[in-house]
């Protein structure tokens, strides 16, 4: 299973869905969904610009977790 670490780092930076959503325009609601956890996918423009936002890695985004 991979895991997403977002909420942790928006956490960690102090930074809401409204404020990722104006620094990288992902719609709220898409940012709502992997912030939740809702996702099956996520694109990789998408994860660059998470990336790009939050000043971190793919690894710190995202975390395996074996089955």
């Amino acid at each position: 299973m991979i895991k997403n670490n977002l909420a942790v780092l928006m956490a960690k930076k102090k930074i809401r869905i409204a404020e990722l959503h104006r620094l990288t325009g992902i719609s709220a609601s898409t940012l709502s969904d992997i912030y939740n956890e809702k996702t099956a996918m996520i694109g990789f423009h998408t994860i660059s610009k998470l990336c790009y936002a939050l000043d971190c890695s793919i690894g710190e985004l995202f975390e395996y977790i074996p089955d």
